[in-house]
């Protein structure tokens, strides 16, 4: 593990309050002083856009936003005792979280499902992650973020 003194904690985050939520779980009751968290932003590799004619042009690549995970993460003001990283990667998210928690004690994801189909479906990320994660996962649904939220 890369933390000499704690445990490594993973989260993917994507901006979403249900990615919010799962930093806030892992910085505030997951992690304890000398615990590295983690949090990773997965964005789509650099793809030429299929069927126009700029999928034979340099400049026909989806463009980035002007998100920055720093910036996200300074504003949710978490109070923690953990070491906290953020690391933006590209890549397929399932995979990129999957690789990272090779290094990790523990995956922390948020989850867009809920409503009946919540307790039977995992997002597809979500359902890849718990599949195959090397570490043991934790998942966040909607109503465990609605009681994370501040009041």
């Amino acid at each position: 593990m890369d933390s000499p003194t704690g445990r490594v904690i993973v989260v993917g985050i994507d901006g979403t309050p249900h990615g919010d939520a799962a930093l806030q779980w892992a910085l505030e009751i997951g992690a304890h002083a000398g615990d590295t968290v983690r949090a990773i932003l997965v964005r789509p590799r650099d793809t030429l856009l299929p069927g126009t004619s700029f999928a034979i042009h340099p400049h026909g690549r989806v463009p980035e936003a002007g998100y920055s995970l720093d910036e996200h993460v300074a504003k949710l003001a978490i109070d923690t005792a953990a070491r906290l990283e953020t690391r933006t990667v590209h890549g397929d998210p399932a995979t990129e979280l999957v690789t990272a928690s090779a290094d990790a004690d523990l995956l922390v994801l948020g989850t867009h499902r809920g409503g009946a189909m919540s307790d039977l479906v995992l997002g597809s990320v979500g359902r890849e992650c718990v599949r195959f994660s090397r570490c043991p996962v934790v998942v966040i649904t909607p109503e465990a973020a609605h009681r994370l939220a501040p009041a």
